[in-house]
């Protein structure tokens, strides 16, 4: 009985939308070997984050523990544990991209949005984050901006990236 009511407290604490995500990915995953990695995965994909408020009806969906599933969660970084803001923005660290200025370019991009890394801006346009390699080592210091990477990146083009996603068209439809 005591997990029964524990069941229905965390799913109260889950939207509708946050709900079907999470069972669909432990149903169409559970089955897999090693399951939760592409659990967590499908319901970032779904969400653009993972839930605090589903760790326990992930861990009883694949039987495991409250505390493996946060382990995992809290261990690899690229697990949001809050919704991002409109805009996601990474910038590559990797040895090509720091040797190229990335280092300077994160010190300008968090003065200029003022957060840091993991940090999303007060109005949520913007969620910063680091990444380890966007594949474009040729075109360092290397940005990627929601699902496009922009290459030889300065603080002036960021800048200008920027203002440009901050300006754009909103179609507003007429009643």
């Amino acid at each position: 009985m005591e997990n029964s009511t524990s069941h229905s407290i965390s799913h109260s604490s889950l939207t509708e939308q946050e709900h079907i995500a999470v069972n669909e990915a432990i149903n169409a995953l559970k089955a897999k070997q090693g399951a939760l990695l592409p659990v967590l995965h499908h319901i970032q994909g779904a969400l653009n984050y993972v839930p605090p408020s589903s760790v326990p009806v992930i861990a009883r969906g694949l039987n495991l523990s409250d505390a493996d599933v946060h382990g995992v969660i809290s261990f690899y970084h690229e697990f949001r544990h809050t919704p991002p803001g409109a805009h996601v923005i990474q910038i590559c660290r990797a040895e090509s991209c720091q040797s190229m200025g990335s280092r300077s370019l994160e010190q300008h991009a968090c003065s200029r949005l003022g957060i840091e890394y993991h940090q999303t801006t007060r109005d949520n346009n913007f969620t910063l984050e680091p990444v380890y390699c966007l594949g474009n080592c040729m075109n360092s210091p290397a940005v990627r901006v929601d699902d496009q990477i922009y290459g030889d990146m300065t603080d002036e083009e960021f800048d200008l990236l920027l203002n440009g996603l901050l300006t754009q068209v909103i179609e507003v439809k007429a009643p």
